[in-house]
């Protein structure tokens, strides 16, 4: 039981949401992150912290670089379809779509020295 209820609480808020729905496309540094929900690097931190803590996302360091992607559980998986095919037509998850796609063409090296 408190496996779910970590995942739903983790899953109450819309920037925790929004960054499950990037991660979809596959793995994202901190700094993407960062540019996609226009938050404190600090905000970003704890959102993250939630999310791995409720085991929704794996992280992994690289240099300076924390880099995120969706857990591979079976809980995971099960969820976060539904959340996928939930916000299919949201238009914030539309618009994210479309923003992520463009930081994601942005250089790392570029993107993350706003941010250390």
């Amino acid at each position: 039981m408190q496996t779910y209820l970590a995942i739903n609480k983790a899953l109450s808020d819309e920037n925790r949401v929004r960054v499950m729905l990037a991660l979809a496309g596959g793995e994202m540094c901190v700094c993407q992150i960062i540019e996609l929900l226009g938050l404190a690097p600090s905000t970003v931190s704890k959102h993250m912290h939630v999310l791995q803590q409720a085991g929704l996302v794996d992280a992994r360091k690289e240099g300076r670089w924390i880099y995120y992607r969706r857990a591979d559980s079976d809980a995971v998986r099960d969820r976060v379809a539904l959340l996928d095919e939930s916000l299919a037509g949201d238009p914030t998850a539309r618009s994210d779509a479309r923003r992520l796609k463009r930081i994601r063409q942005i250089n790392r090296s570029k993107l993350c020295c706003h941010y250390h």
